[in-house]
């Protein structure tokens, strides 16, 4: 089984103020890591680029032109309080998106096995009409009606194991129960959402964690909450919403994990794919801040969806 991995260099070009954490250097640093020769296997593809009219798949046309519009000739733009643009913004998250839907489009097809998307700006935050949390577009929401709209998927999960709420994802498959989707995150802790009670149609499946929770209670919400509810739900594909900021280095959370919770979490879940879902399984960047944590952390995801 092939594991492939997209990347594009357009991603370090989506530029952030100084002393920002979601910086370009969080892709070299994975690069780095993924330049090993236990990644020697590794299916290299640089990222296609994306079909604007597929953002449509969970924004509307307006909020797709509001952002837009906000997209600067030169520097840098606010688009809130952490979010911000730069002149090859647009063009980095509509290649985020192309990544990930042919990463949809590779397992269907049996192009790949699996996929890891290493791109940015991240998109878990982006809701059906505000940008925020360092993101634009909600790049899993899309793969995922892609995976719908494309391949005839009739249910997909997406799995959140990024230390923050998902709180975009939430909003945009609220009231829809096609799409399941699972989260574990710190809570209380930026957006403010993922409350347990929070269940939409049935599809929401929040896991929150207290500040200083480690590997047995992450593990726990997995075993009694995620994994259970996947089992329920038995998906044609599984999209993993896959943020490292849950790591015991990461500057702006307080979840105590390392590399071989991540590892844990990955294999867990491919065999649940293997399961349901034919053994597809995408997996897409989101946070992540300290670079040595995200670069092991990322380095222990991929050396297990290689092993198949």
């Amino acid at each position: 089984m092939t594991t492939r991995l997209y990347t594009h260099p357009i991603y370090l070009e989506h530029l952030t103020p100084a002393g920002h954490p979601e910086r370009p250097d969080r892709l070299r640093a994975i690069g780095r890591v993924l330049e090993d020769e236990a990644f020697e296997a590794l299916d290299r593809q640089q990222s296609p680029e994306g079909d604007e009219a597929t953002i449509l798949y969970a924004h509307p046309q307006e909020f797709v032109d509001k952002v837009r519009s906000r997209i600067p000739a030169e520097g840098l733009a606010r688009i809130d309080s952490d979010t911000t643009a730069s002149p090859k913004s647009w063009q980095a998250a509509v290649t985020a998106i192309g990544a990930a839907n042919a990463a949809v489009d590779d397992v269907f097809s049996g192009a790949a096995g699996n996929v890891f998307v290493a791109s940015r700006p991240p998109g878990h935050h982006a809701e059906k009409v505000t940008a925020m949390g360092f993101c634009l577009f909600n790049n899993a929401a899309i793969a995922a009606r892609h995976a719908q709209r494309k391949h005839g998927a009739e249910r997909v999960a997406i799995v959140d194991w990024d230390v923050h709420h998902g709180n975009g994802t939430q909003d945009i498959f609220w009231d829809d129960p096609s799409v399941l989707y699972c989260s574990t995150h710190q809570m209380p802790l930026y957006p403010g959402t993922g409350e347990k009670d929070e269940t939409g149609a049935g599809n929401i499946v929040n896991a929150p964690l207290s500040a200083g929770s480690g590997t047995d209670l992450f593990r726990d919400a997995f075993l009694s909450r995620v994994l259970p509810a996947i089992d329920d739900f038995q998906p044609d594909l599984i999209i993993i919403s896959a943020g490292f900021d849950a790591h015991h280095r990461d500057p702006l959370a307080e979840i105590n994990l390392d590399e071989g919770d991540f590892d844990w979490a990955t294999a867990v879940l491919m065999e649940k794919a293997d399961r349901w879902s034919n053994g597809r399984l995408v997996s897409l960047l989101e946070g992540g801040y300290d670079l040595q944590g995200l670069a092991f952390s990322v380095g222990a995801h991929v050396r297990r969806l290689m092993k198949g």
